[in-house]
């Protein structure tokens, strides 16, 4: 990622976290909407998951000028998501929903160059994970 993405996403962001509970709802609607099958690994609270998943997307988005200091949290988030039934084709689904509720929540700042910023970042990071959870070591 250039200098210019990660200074996209992270400011981007910061126009997220006031509205981050309502990011995680819509993040959540969209997912489930665009694939009904993933609700039932959703078990607990729904507001505390959107807290969680609010406060991981935080430390990446923080972490992102240091790839390789994450690489390691995000290969153990991966392998830990195979307990809950993920499955590789998830990630894309995942993606989706993201890249849905940013533009969602950020509206017109959500210009092409940060939608292109964020899908490099979010392919990048589902890759670590994918490869950490599904290819043999």
């Amino acid at each position: 990622m250039t200098p210019e993405q990660i200074a996209l996403i992270q400011s981007s962001w910061t126009k997220v976290v006031p509205i981050k509970d309502t990011a995680a709802e819509l993040f959540y609607g969209k997912l489930f909407e665009l694939d009904p099958a993933v609700k039932p690994m959703f078990r607990g609270d729904m507001k505390e998951q959107g807290r969680k998943l609010m406060a991981s997307l935080n430390v990446v988005v923080n972490g992102i000028t240091n790839l390789g200091d994450l690489v390691p949290n995000i290969q153990e988030m991966g392998r830990r998501h195979v307990a809950y039934g993920v499955e590789a084709k998830h990630y894309d689904t995942v993606g989706a929903a993201i890249l849905w509720t940013l533009e969602q929540g950020l509206g017109e700042d959500f210009t092409p160059a940060t939608r292109e910023a964020w899908t490099i970042a979010y392919t990048t990071l589902a890759n670590v994970m994918k490869e950490a959870a599904y290819v043999p070591a």
